[in-house]
């Protein structure tokens, strides 16, 4: 909104100062503070209301130290970080550009499907809360609406070089916006791939490339998503991790946005993406600001409110900036954290049916309870995920460069 009327200011009056509004980087700036601010100085008054209405959250026992204390803590403070994320985007952001308007669909849905689960486990006594497939079923349905607009909307495109026949005025080629499905592999030379390449095989492929690329949409969305859910365990490990993963994320918008930095780092131009930096820097303010309640001992949990839309948020903006395949390496911390499940639950019932009896790999799943088992503090668990974050988001954003 601050956006139109500087705008409409500075065309019709000259404002001084007003044309500010037109460079990227000072609104990223004011979006971090604005958001940052709110979450902090809002967030309390936010937490105040959670334990006014009893909004505690109920821990499992799980043997570990410290749960008892931990019961009762105000839950649901994921809504600090969806409303501090959303003012300064609305207030900011270009609101018709099309991947803010796909983030704040992701945000609102995703949100509102973390809430109903917190609401049935705190209102409605239920400690398992909404039924996993129905999760499941929200995050696919999301998957399926980011695909589709992504792949059929007008407004997503990829410049690309194309040949041009102007050879004897010494143009070989031109530059265009065009639709594709292009995205990027880390490490390789030539680190563009194409969706569309996996259906060659079939006559005529090129129409029908939406449904090679749609499934994996809707697949990346619900594994990050239910890693950062997985991740929300101690205090301060899921919002401090995603706040390093966001951060990286903005500076390949940035640059993916950018037809400078882009053309020197020799990485694909998105016509666009650039706006998508105003939503990441004010979704970083948020989480940084959630942090300060958040961290051992936590005043507040985000419950699935804010883990299963930090992780919707996340893969979805690097889905838009043709960076999804970096994923494994930048959200290293969530794969762990599924993994660890995965191979907890599948080693337990293959012991169980070789032998009678399930044996485990870890002391407990997600990885972080088995780190407390073996007597770490979570503050020490916590610091080093974060350091650990720390090192694979440098090395995602080295593979600018490595090829």
């Amino acid at each position: 909104m601050l956006y139109y009327l500087f705008e409409y200011l500075e065309r019709q009056y000259q404002m001084p100062g007003a044309g500010l509004f037109q460079f990227l980087s000072f609104r990223a700036a004011l979006a971090v503070v604005f958001s940052l601010l709110f979450s902090t100085i809002f967030g309390k008054k936010i937490i105040d209301f959670l334990k006014k209405k009893q909004i505690g959250e109920t821990v499992r026992e799980l043997g570990l130290d410290g749960q008892v204390q931990k019961s009762g803590t105000p839950t649901m403070g994921g809504v600090i970080i969806i409303i501090s994320t959303l003012i300064p985007v609305l207030l900011i952001a270009q609101l018709q550009n099309i991947y803010i308007l796909l983030l704040i669909f992701t945000t609102l849905w995703m949100g509102a499907i973390g809430f109903l689960d917190d609401y049935i486990k705190v209102f409605r006594k239920d400690k398992e809360g909404l039924k996993g497939i129905f999760k499941v079923i929200g995050q696919v349905i999301l998957g399926i609406v980011v695909g589709c607009t992504l792949y059929f909307h007008s407004e997503v495109t990829v410049r690309l070089d194309q040949p041009s026949v102007l050879v004897e005025q010494g143009i070989e080629s031109v530059s265009s916006d065009v639709k594709s499905t292009l995205t990027t592999i880390p490490f390789l030379k030539n680190n563009e791939f194409d969706y569309s390449a996996l259906i060659e095989w079939i006559p005529n492929s090129a129409p029908y490339a939406w449904m090679i690329f749609i499934p994996f949409v809707v697949f990346i969305i619900t594994a990050i998503s239910n890693g950062a859910n997985l991740t929300d365990g101690i205090d301060g490990l899921a919002a401090g991790s995603s706040a390093i993963m966001v951060f990286t994320l903005g500076v390949f918008a940035w640059f993916s946005g950018n037809v400078i930095f882009s053309d020197y780092l020799n990485i694909m131009y998105i016509p666009n993406a650039g706006e998508i930096t105003i939503f990441v820097a004010a979704f970083l303010g948020s989480l940084i600001g959630f942090l300060w309640y958040n961290t051992y001992p936590a005043q507040v949990f985000m419950g699935d409110t804010g883990s299963l839309t930090i992780g919707a948020i996340i893969a979805v903006v690097a889905i838009m900036i043709r960076k999804e395949l970096l994923l494994p390496l930048l959200c290293g911390i969530f794969v762990l954290e599924n993994l660890s499940v995965v191979l907890q639950v599948v080693y337990f019932k293959y012991t169980r049916k070789r032998t009678g009896t399930g044996k485990r790999i870890f002391l407990m799943a997600p990885l972080h309870h088995h780190y407390q088992k073996l007597g770490y503090h979570e503050s020490k668990i916590v610091t080093r995920f974060w350091i650990i974050g720390i090192l694979l988001s440098v090395l995602t954003i080295v593979t600018l460069k490595i090829r």
